[in-house]
């Protein structure tokens, strides 16, 4: 019987280890284009799956290994790729806004009237 109850708590470890990495994976995620701490929130998701799953670990070793390529390659850029990188950053950022309708609410906040703030997207 405690061979069973070290079996359980191991699969119910696992099972909590997976789903809170997880979220924490996905918000990195989505967090990754927007100013702030993305990158560490994806990696710290997955040093939290990688107490339990070797898939993780590798692939936390990996995404570091990759992360600190793009970081020395972009650092190694002349200014007009850096200002294109920064563009494209800018554009992902402001077009999330519009489309989760962060400019509609600003719009009927401030009473502008303008309706193209608001997001074309139709749940929102």
């Amino acid at each position: 019987m405690v061979e069973a109850d070290k079996i359980q708590q191991r699969r119910l470890r696992r099972f909590v280890a997976g789903l809170a990495g997880g979220v924490v994976v996905l918000v990195g995620i989505i967090a990754i284009p927007y100013p702030g701490p993305g990158w560490l929130i994806v990696f710290a998701g997955l040093a939290i799956l990688s107490r339990e799953f070797k898939w993780a670990r590798k692939l936390l070793k990996f995404g570091r290994k990759k992360y600190d390529d793009w970081n020395t390659w972009v650092s190694n850029q002349n200014w007009p790729i850096k200002t294109a990188l920064f563009l494209f950053t800018s554009v992902v950022v402001i077009l999330t806004i519009w489309l989760v309708n962060g400019y509609g609410l600003m719009n009927e906040w401030l009473n502008l009237e303008l309706d193209w703030l608001h997001s074309p997207v139709v749940w929102l």
